[in-house]
């Protein structure tokens, strides 16, 4: 395996995933960045306002990897991915989770809802982070929506009476189950994607969308 001066000199300008090990090999820490070389190299220089934890983490890694991706919004999901996956010791040591956003699935709601939350709760509802910046939560949600267009508002859902689909419905960041555009049970299928995917499971997604298109074209939709 290179050493981390190698390691550092040839990271590329390119959005990705950083890997920190020890030197057991062990995965220490796990993070994105939307320029591999600037972010990496910024934990070894040197820096005054360096808190403790840190100063810790960057002592203790042996060797380092990346994984450059197309995209920031692949290297968010990525990051996420990997934590949820080894469970690095500094990515827990360095948030708070009473303090630090997390993305929240309902469970309860008959048509499920995401949203951002700063308390995991023993309500049911499916959670995913943490996160620590605010920003890569709401990409995080943006993208998620993108490939599964899942709500966020609280609106009162009627099978009797149906609403005017909002601005998300039009820009295709929701399904708008609240005009009956969709059933319940292919909102079900969207919401149970968009867990997977969360969740890691993206094979699972993979298959989903295969059985969908394969009905879709026997119908002639696709």
């Amino acid at each position: 395996m290179a050493s981390i001066d190698e390691t550092l000199k040839n990271l590329p300008d390119s959005p990705g995933v950083y890997i920190m090990r020890d030197l057991e090999g062990t995965i220490i820490y796990v993070g994105k960045a939307k320029v591999l070389k600037n972010r990496v190299k910024s934990y070894f220089q040197h820096r005054e306002d360096r808190d403790s934890k840190t100063s810790m983490l960057v002592s203790n890694v042996d060797s380092l990897e990346y994984i450059v991706t197309h995209t920031e919004e692949e290297a968010l999901i990525l990051e996420n991915t990997l934590i949820k996956r080894h469970k690095p010791k500094y990515n827990i040591l360095l948030k708070d989770d009473k303090t630090y956003p997390h993305i929240k699935i309902t469970t309860k709601d008959e048509f499920p809802r995401v949203e951002i939350t700063r308390r995991v709760e023993k309500d049911g509802a499916k959670y995913f982070g943490t996160f620590v910046k605010m920003s890569a939560v709401k990409d995080s949600i943006e993208v998620l929506r993108r490939l599964f267009p899942i709500r966020t508002c609280k609106r009162i859902i009627s099978h009797e009476k149906k609403q005017r689909p909002c601005l998300y419905y039009h820009i295709g960041l929701c399904s708008s189950p609240c005009s009956g555009n969709v059933s319940r049970e292919e909102y079900d299928e969207i919401a149970k994607n968009a867990v997977a995917f969360l969740d890691g499971r993206h094979d699972d997604v993979i298959n989903m969308l295969e059985i969908e298109m394969n009905r879709l074209s026997e119908q002639m939709k696709f």
